[in-house]
């Protein structure tokens, strides 16, 4: 389990560590300049060869003017912070092994922090330093590598234009024009791009201007402002270098092709047995990541794997859990949350068909029982089992009297229950039903239905962020909780799950758990199935969405390319067979 971290949480563990004596600012600056330097060239290789330290610049210039590839430039930006105390030192260690380096600064040396002003002198015995611009950084020959350490962590407003056309251009001049595709300018960011909200994932935008009204009364012009700003805004680069921990906007966000964790020494805090006997609080966002299913005994098995084995005991000791099925030519949505819940571990799953659905459904399932429910009576009635531990309703339910008389029933009987699809439509569409949600119901919105859902709250998340730290994804998931009183699982491929005390959580499958092809017909319905099968088998509605959400990805990884949701069901036994299950 990792926990990823805000830009304050951040702050407050390096002030820490630094107080306590254990290690100076200096010396974090200094692991991390260095760590930015090792992840380049575990990165990338090929740049690590040529020029030594021992042969210094001199064999530099003359291979490159004698056209060997080899050759090697980096251009650092640095910026008037610590964040451009870091790019000093790299600059450094870089023209240590024998790179021609160009520095920039923006701002006043005079007024860098302590720590990035030592390294700035450190680097002058070296080399120059010039002012950042755009017209200075377009001029030279073409780099190998770009540097962006302006701005980090902790950025409370958009950066200046001036500083992202000057990135532009280093970018610019980095592209061989005969032989684009070759030895391109390799972008690194220093512990996220400038200008990006580590806190949210968005990147910061200034203020409209004012003819455009705080109240956007032409919302064409003010839109288009909007596209034009983040375009001209948005840095993207190859490796974004991080330290100690990711920062929430790492998951919320995959803008860097590659991402690194590097380790200064701040310790394992989050490692200590204590913590890891009480539940995640609301400060604490945990990550989700390739590794949360696989946690070997003492680094914190915060979720039950031995509840994924079957136990001794007989199928109904396993849940049953009941998947409500919409009418004739819309059963497909429902048989697939079937087919998840019980490969997931369900003892027993019925699916609940409406009597002119009964033959179409039954030529198609074995193991899937059948129950006729014509209607939120026949679903009460049926809800008179007390082994029907858990239900699942949306998948194909339709938006009929039938879908919200059964949507009613379910909700009314308080038993566990997973809304998805057609059943976030029906509550979004009617007060009455929104109240009768309870702490046992797990709502799973894509984008499109938690707009429905939270007209508000999604305002909010798709304004411009123009002053950090900006309302992110997982404010936006954890104030949807606390409004439905339930657990709420907002889709993509940065899934975030919170429960109404704010306990939260990231599925991020970005990066190295990158898994496209899980956008596909039919994967969500899977993803309730599985949800509604592991609260059969005795998880807590938070737990059972945390763990299905981890499954649903890996399952996808395991597949591949050219998946379709009935293949992720079929995934499942080599994942658990893989966790050593």
């Amino acid at each position: 389990m990792t926990e990823v971290l805000t830009a304050a949480q951040m702050r407050a563990i390096e002030q820490a560590a630094i107080e306590s004596g254990e290690v100076t600012g200096l010396e974090l600056m200094e692991r991390a300049g260095q760590g930015v330097v090792d992840a380049i060239f575990e990165q990338w290789p090929e740049l690590a060869d040529g020029a030594t330290a021992a042969e210094g610049n001199d064999a530099y210039l003359e291979r490159e003017e004698a056209g060997d590839a080899h050759g090697r430039r980096a251009v650092v930006l640095c910026g008037p912070g610590n964040n451009g105390g870091d790019g000093f030192v790299v600059a450094r260690l870089l023209r240590e092994r024998g790179w021609d380096v160009e520095v920039f600064l923006y701002g006043d040396p005079k007024k860098l922090p302590p720590d990035a002003r030592v390294n700035y002198e450190r680097w002058l015995e070296l080399g120059a330093v010039l002012p950042l611009n755009p017209e200075a950084a377009g001029k030279g020959s073409r780099p190998l590598l770009l540097i962006d350490a302006m701005f980090g962590t902790g950025l409370t407003r958009a950066i200046p234009l001036e500083l992202t056309l000057a990135y532009h251009a280093v970018r610019k001049r980095g592209i061989d024009a005969v032989h684009p595709r070759s030895q391109h300018c390799r972008a690194v960011a220093v512990d996220c791009a400038s200008g990006f909200d580590t806190d949210s994932g968005h990147f910061l935008l200034p203020p409209p201007p004012d003819e455009l009204g705080a109240a956007k009364k032409d919302p064409e012009a003010w839109h288009q402002w909007w596209l034009d700003e983040a375009s001209k805004r948005l840095l993207l680069v190859d490796l974004t270098v991080s330290f100690h921990r990711l920062k929430v906007g790492h998951v919320l966000n995959d803008l860097s092709r590659r991402l690194r964790v590097v380790d200064i020494g701040l310790g394992q805090e989050d490692l200590h047995p204590a913590h890891l006997l009480t539940p995640a609080g609301p400060d604490k966002i945990r990550l989700l990541d390739a590794d949360w299913g696989r946690t070997k005994k003492g680094r914190g098995d915060i979720w039950p794997r031995d509840s994924l084995r079957k136990q001794l005991g007989h199928k109904y000791s396993h849940g049953h859990a009941l998947v409500v099925s919409g009418g004739t030519g819309r059963t497909g949505a429902a048989r697939l949350a079937a087919r998840g819940a019980l490969r997931v571990g369900a003892g027993l799953v019925t699916l609940a068909v409406p009597g002119a659905a009964q033959l179409e459904v039954a030529t198609q399932v074995t193991a899937i029982m059948l129950r006729r429910v014509d209607g939120g009576a026949a679903l009460s009635e049926v809800l008179e089992d007390q082994r029907l531990n858990v239900l699942c309703l949306g998948p194909g339910l339709g938006l009929d009297d039938r879908g919200a008389g059964v949507v009613a029933a379910a909700l009314e009987a308080g038993r566990a229950t997973v809304l998805d699809a057609d059943a976030l439509t029906l509550l979004a569409g009617g007060k009455d039903l929104i109240q009768k949600l309870h702490s046992r119901c797990v709502l799973t919105p894509h984008v499109g239905e938690f707009r429905r859902l939270f007209p508000d709250i999604a305002d909010k998340l798709d304004a411009p962020a123009t002053r950090g730290p900006a309302y992110s994804k997982v404010d936006a998931t954890r104030e949807a909780a606390a409004r439905a009183g339930c657990i709420v699982l907002f889709k993509g491929p940065d899934t975030v799950i919170a429960d109404p005390e704010g306990r939260c959580s990231i599925n991020a499958a970005l990066y190295e758990r990158s898994a496209s092809w899980l956008a596909t017909a039919g994967s969500g319905d899977v993803l309730a199935g599985f949800i509604t099968g592991l609260i059969a088998r005795g998880f807590e509605p938070m737990q059972a969405a945390e763990v299905a959400a981890w499954l649903h990805v890996e399952c996808a990884l395991k597949f591949g390319p050219g998946l379709i949701a009935e293949d992720i069901p079929e995934k499942l036994p080599q994942v658990f067979s893989d966790m050593g299950l």
